[in-house]
């Protein structure tokens, strides 16, 4: 297994499982230095084949913001899955998300002990047939429907479903998925 800088790694040390991130690779070796997990941290060098990759889960991104949030507010674990805590203010995508998949409670948990990553939302254009506005752009500093061509400097044409919807929801009628852009010219 390949290996690079900043993965995060599950190793056997000292007969303990501990878990590191890779500091530094030695390619004539074949080994990798880790910063083991533990108190006080450790670097210490192991053998490739010694050492697993862990494999995070995927969170939506409102998920991931939530994870966010209750982190900084130096919440624990029950805290973050409780709605009712204190004056919680979970948003209503990640009540429903965890409430919908009993699934999503474990997924939670798990992207908050072992860390996780952000599922990339598939992106939209917006096009337009009438009035020849052409495809929706947005100013970078704010929102600002301009009717200039696609792909302008400082503009965002690209938009994921949410986004869409929370500019205005009558949009997402005419949204068209990035990956068929082709079909657009």
């Amino acid at each position: 297994m390949k290996f690079k800088k900043g993965d995060l790694v599950e190793a056997i040390w000292r007969s303990e499982l501990y878990r590191g991130t890779v500091t530094r690779l030695v390619e004539a070796t074949d080994e990798i230095e880790v910063k083991l997990a533990k108190k006080p941290a450790i670097d210490y060098l192991f053998k490739q084949n010694r050492v697993s990759k862990v494999e995070l889960v995927k969170v939506p991104k409102f998920v991931a913001d939530w994870i966010k949030y209750c982190k900084k507010h130096y919440w624990g674990l029950f805290e973050a899955l409780d709605d009712t805590y204190e004056s919680s203010c979970m948003p209503e995508e990640v009540t429903e998300w965890m409430e919908n998949c009993h699934e999503n409670q474990e997924i939670f948990a798990r992207a908050w002990l072992d860390g996780y990553e952000v599922e990339q939302e598939p992106l939209y254009y917006v096009r337009f047939f009438d009035g020849g506005l052409g495809f929706l752009n947005v100013y970078f500093t704010g929102v600002r429907l301009l009717s200039c061509h696609r792909g302008s400097e400082g503009y965002k044409t690209k938009f994921t479903e949410s986004e869409i919807k929370n500019m205005d929801a009558r949009y997402w009628a005419f949204a068209i998925p990035v990956s068929d852009e082709e079909e657009i010219k």
